[in-house]
């Protein structure tokens, strides 16, 4: 038997190796085009195959439905996943966690970081990131990472999972050329990344914008869903005194 077998072999016994299909979270390409669909419509990878270890488009769904599948969201131009299906593949404690969407996310992998903290506080086992109490790993990878340095079993976190499949409203696409249907599992979570962020936070709190008049100088703010109406300012302007009524220009 050749040495590196043998070696293989004993580091999958001591569980230091990691498995195909976190192998694949980690080094497949996502939201990139799938090439078997190639003039499809909404033929990006965002799904995961942990039986085929490969990423797929939701026109290949159909292909794979008897295969356990996760879907891959963005956020901040990161990849994350859903913590509800990635706990069911793999313990994911001391990984901080998001509150996004209304769905608790966590990182794939590790985020470049820009300048090191020096701070007090926690910081990620792997890339020095800040962290909240009581998270140590600021991702999946890191924490993944972490074990395998200190020479742990990794097969002591890992769960059974004989099925997982996407939630009963993910769109599959069947006509590439109706338009009017769209996912109603949205691939990108939208929010603002949070600084020294929190589980507990919601990050789709409404937005809150203002409406300038130009030429009265009138500042109105208004919820995103209900805009400021043309009665109301008028309204309000007529309230003001001093307002000067110019003659229409002849």
């Amino acid at each position: 038997m050749p040495k590196d077998s043998e070696s293989a072999r004993a580091l999958h016994g001591r569980g230091l190796w990691k498995p195909a299909w976190l192998e694949a979270l980690d080094t497949q390409k996502f939201f990139v085009a799938c090439s078997l669909h190639e003039n499809a419509k909404k033929n990006e990878k965002n799904i995961c195959c942990l039986d085929c270890c490969t990423s797929i488009c939701p026109h290949c769904v159909p292909s794979h439905r008897f295969h356990r599948l996760v879907q891959v969201r963005r956020y901040v131009y990161h990849d994350v996943v859903r913590l509800e299906d990635i706990e069911k593949l793999i313990d994911c404690s001391n990984v901080q966690s998001y509150t996004i969407n209304s769905s608790k996310a966590v990182f794939l992998k590790k985020r470049p970081q820009s300048r090191q903290f020096k701070g007090s506080g926690n910081i990620c086992t792997s890339c020095d990131r800040s962290l909240q109490e009581p998270y140590i790993h600021c991702s999946l990878g890191c924490k993944v990472d972490y074990i395998l340095r200190q020479k742990k079993d990794l097969s002591l976190y890992l769960r059974t999972c004989e099925t997982l499949q996407l939630s009963p409203d993910f769109f599959i696409p069947h006509d590439a050329d109706d338009e009017a249907n769209e996912t109603t599992h949205s691939t990108v979570m939208e929010g603002e990344e949070p600084m020294g962020s929190s589980d507990s936070e919601n990050l789709n709190a409404p937005c809150t914008e203002f409406v300038r008049k130009k030429r009265s100088g009138l500042y109105a703010c208004a919820r995103s869903a209900s805009r400021v109406s043309d009665e109301d300012m008028s309204t309000n302007m007529s309230r003001r005194k001093g307002i000067p009524h110019r003659s229409p220009l002849c």
